[in-house]
Order: structure tokens, then C-alpha cells, then sequence
């Protein structure tokens, strides 16, 4: 799998037609996202997506307007399902929130830590709606969530931009961020004992 990340759509598009072109991959994803770039993710068989990948990388530095890339050669199943939309409840007492400023230095960040901990990916989040950031969520057992955390950091560098770490989920934010971190999607919670006028909760129906 390969993913990059251009400054001007025009240019993304143009190598999204040379890497098919190139050679058998899969075009997996590729569009727009904040704040105007486009992303391309490919996949295939190694020796396919490398070369792919090398056209693309030769174009974006041609035109100066790659902003960033990663080629994993053998991506992790956590990984690869999880950029394709496959989400996972939260597991385990600790959860790891990562963001970085590119979608491609989450991508190398997450892998080299789900290969290396026993953590489960339970959802990634590419560029869409977060303004150009990448998000990622890691659940498990404290010290494995713990390692899982400081690797993504090592591994993503100047491009990380915040990490958490939540020792015990609280259970009621568990239950809506096994929905997804999309604000649009979230569902009205109401725990016991919360102070909230019955007139407002009722206001819709008004």
C-alpha cells in the first residue's frame, strides 16, 4: 500500500492517471481534502505499487508539490482495513488517540505500532472534514497502548501534532466513540443523573 499527498489537486490528478498507467495496482482511494490537497492510496503487489509509488514521487518533486508519503510494502491487516472504513469497538481499558498533520505520517506512525503491540485499531481517519489532519484510535491493555503511543510518536516525528493517552475510557464516551468520531454522526447521551432540561430536550417537537 502507498499513500500520497499532493498541495494542488491538479497535480494529484495527473499522477493518479501516470501511476495506473504505470503499472497493475488498485486505485484504492484518491480525491480532495482539506485544505486543498488530494490524496492518492494505492495497493498491489509490491513490485506494482513500488513503481507506481516512484511515479508519483517523481512527479509531486517535479512540481514541488508533494507535501508528504509513505510506501508500506507489507502493511498491516489493522491498518489496511482500517483505511478502507472498517471500524473496531474499543477493547481493553486504555485507548490512544494520534493526530498528525499528514495523512501519510499517520499512516507509517500506525503501522510500525500495531506490528509491534498486541493494540487494536479501531479507527483512522484520513484528511476528510479534519482540515488536513490524520486521526487515529488504538485501544488495549495500558502498558501495550502506552508503547503502541510512544512509537507512533517516534515514528511520525515533526509531523505529529497531538497525542492522548486515557488510562480508563470512560464508559459512556466508550459507547460513542464506538459510533466514530464524526461530530455530525454523534448520538445524544444522556447519562443517568445529567442536568438537562426535559423543555430543551423536548424543544424539536415544539
Amino acid at each position: 500500500m502507498a499513500l500520497l499527498e499532493f498541495n494542488t489537486i491538479a497535480t494529484g490528478v495527473l499522477a493518479s492517471d501516470l501511476m495506473l498507467k504505470k503499472s497493475p495496482i488498485a486505485m484504492l482511494r484518491c480525491g480532495t481534502i482539506h485544505p486543498g490537497r488530494f490524496l492518492i492510496l494505492v495497493g498491489g503487489s509490491v513490485a506494482s505499487t513500488q513503481e507506481a509509488y516512484a511515479v508519483g514521487l517523481q512527479l509531486g518533486e517535479a512540481e514541488h508539490c508533494l507535501s508528504d508519503s509513505v510506501f508500506l510494502g507489507d502493511v498491516h491487516p489493522y491498518l489496511h482495513d482500517a483505511v478502507l472504513g472498517a471500524r473496531q469497538d474499543l477493547e481493553g481499558d486504555a485507548l490512544a488517540v494520534v493526530e498528525t498533520n499528514s495523512s501519510p505520517a499517520l499512516l507509517a506512525a500506525v503501522d510500525a505500532a500495531v506490528k509491534s503491540t498486541p493494540v487494536m485499531l479501531a479507527e483512522v481517519r484520513l484528511g476528510d472534514d479534519l482540515g488536513g489532519h490524520a486521526l487515529a484510535l488504538m485501544c488495549g491493555d495500558l502498558s501495550d497502548v502506552e508503547t503502541a503511543l510512544d512509537i507512533c510518536s517516534d515514528r511520525a516525528g515533526d509531523q505529529l501534532l497531538a497525542r492522548t493517552l486515557l488510562p480508563r475510557l470512560e464508559p459512556d464516551l466508550r459507547l460513542l466513540l464506538d459510533q466514530g468520531t464524526h461530530f455530525s454522526l454523534c448520538p445524544v447521551l444522556e447519562p443517568a443523573g445529567a442536568e438537562y432540561p426535559e423543555e430543551i430536550a423536548c424543544s424539536w417537537d415544539a
